[in-house]
This record gives C-alpha cells, structure tokens and sequence, in this order.
C-alpha cells in the first residue's frame, strides 16, 4: 500500500546519514543541512507535475526535514512521519514489533496499518484550542510532544497569499505553545524563488514575517511565537528538464535553514535531562558522553 511518501522512499533510504554539525575551533559550531537530500525529494513531485498544488511538494519537504532530525541523532521512531510505512506510529508500538516473533509481528504490522487509531496517516495534536495537524513531530509516551514543526510551501500568488499565510501561522504558534510550552515549535516556510524576480516586495515581506513569528526577547511579549522559523528559496527550469535548485544567495542567515535546525535541536536539548538524547548531544558537542541514554524501554520477554 503506497502514500504519499512513497516515492520518495528509495532517495531517503539511499541517503548515506552523516554529522550534521560543522565544528572549527573556536568557533561555534554549525548546523550543516543535506541540501543534496532535498533538492532530490523535491525533484520529484515537480519531474510528475505535482508541484503547483503544493500537497505532494509539501509532504518531500517535510520528509527532508524528518530525515534531518535523525540525521542530528533522534530515534528513527520519535521522529514523524517515519521513513517506512506507517508514518506515525508510537515509538513503544514500533518497539513492541520489533521484539516479536517474526512472524506474530507481520501479521500484526498488517493489521495496524488497517487501524488509523494506532498508526493515523498524519499527526494531529491538541492545542489550547484546537486540534492541529503537525507536519514533523518528535513525541514519545514517557516525553510527549517535544518537537512540533508546521511546513506551507508557495509557488505562486506570492504576495496575494503572504498575509493568510501569516495570520494561520500565528495562531498556529500560539495555539501549539500555549498547551506545549517547553515543546520546540517551529514553522519552516519553502518559496519558489521567482518571487525575487516577480514580486520582489513580497520576498521582503515574507522575510519580515519570518522574523516576527518568532518569539520576541524575554520580557518582551507573551512567548506564544514559534521558537524558530526557516525559510527556503527553491526554483526550477520551465519546462522542467534537470532537477530543482536550492537558492541561498537572497535567504538572510538568521532565517535561514542552518539556524532553523540548530535552534530545533538546542531547544529540545535544553529541557530535556543529560540521560535523554545522548547521542543527539554528542553529536553538538562532538564527544562521547559519558551517560547511558535513558531508553524507557518496553520490558519484554518472549523466549
């Protein structure tokens, strides 16, 4: 059974994952993300047409921005959507399948698939106001919901679309905050980058609105804006004849994709025990802990 995700399947599990982190000394270290990785998930729903309706270039960049969480030492199955089928699934459940017999597993696979109160196709979650859906989310039963990012994508009708865009945003951050308040919540915003050419104003605008969706300084505001916000410039050839682009030149560095990640993962860091995220951390500091990552495991015994 395929979804959405499925035809990017192969590029993400041919993707050799490597240390995010850029360390030279004395200096602060630096998130480093796979563009390489993205311009080839996005490839591929603008190389079938499906680009302009923005549902399936949607899903490759969230996808992408799963792949990076893990790719930064997250679990394969705290980090929504998963690279396999089903998308979301609670790490315990995907635990629990793992230490089964094989064959008892498979038949049990199957039958979550079927069973969207167990393994939902997307991640919905409840805010102080209403539910939401959740484009990447890191969660476990023993943590909830650490690490919430909502993705919205534009190729077109720049400037006609920017202000709804913006107000649904910041409700968003506001509604998610407000009930997860120590969760990491984050909005990453993807562009075609022919709004430099055709509507230039709107470039600058999108560039303010990513900056004012954050939180403001401590003692400044109501801390109900996102912990950060990204912004990505992508293009493509018309008719589309190679693969699409990422375009860095015009992304200002505080809304670039970089710092985007790197606040995601300090955040979620930051509230969060030494004994959690352990190889997370060693990756950021480049050393090996000496701690023993608190797994909470499920204390099975088949034999």
């Amino acid at each position: 059974m395929s979804d959405g995700f499925s035809a990017l399947e192969p590029l993400l599990a041919a993707r050799r994952r490597t240390d995010p982190w850029q360390h030279d000394r004395d200096k602060p270290a630096v998130y480093a993300p796979d563009y390489e990785l993205l311009e080839q998930l996005l490839t591929v729903p603008v190389r079938d047409g499906s680009a302009p309706s923005t549902g399936r270039f949607a899903l490759a960049v969230d996808a992408w921005l799963a792949a990076e969480l893990r790719r930064a030492g997250f679990g394969a199955d705290e980090v929504w959507p998963r690279a396999g089928q089903p998308r979301i699934l609670p790490r315990e459940v995907a635990e629990l399948l793992e230490r089964l017999p094989a064959k008892l597993a498979d038949e049990l696979r199957e039958r979550i698939l079927k069973m969207p109160s167990i393994a939902p196709t997307s991640a919905r979650v409840l805010g102080r106001a209403y539910e939401k859906q959740v484009d990447v989310l890191i969660s476990r039963w023993d943590r909830g919901p650490e690490l919430l990012i909502s993705t919205k994508s534009q190729v077109s009708a720049f400037g006609k679309n920017l202000p709804n865009r913006f107000e649904e945003a910041y409700g968003d951050a506001g509604n998610l905050r407000a009930r997860y308040p120590l969760a990491a919540v984050g909005f990453c915003f993807v562009q075609r980058a022919t709004v430099l050419r055709t509507e230039p104003e709107a470039f600058e605008r999108t560039v303010d609105m990513m900056r004012k969706l954050r939180d403001l300084p401590i003692g400044a505001g109501s801390g109900n804006g996102y912990t950060a916000t990204g912004l990505l410039l992508v293009d493509w050839d018309e008719p589309f004849t190679d693969r699409v682009r990422i375009v860095h030149e015009a992304v200002p560095a505080d809304v670039a994709a970089p710092q985007f990640l790197a606040r995601m993962v300090d955040a979620v860091l930051a509230v969060t025990p030494i004994q959690h995220h352990v190889t997370v951390r060693g990756l950021r500091e480049r050393r090996t802990l000496n701690v023993r990552e608190d797994e909470g495991a499920l204390d099975l015994d088949f034999d």
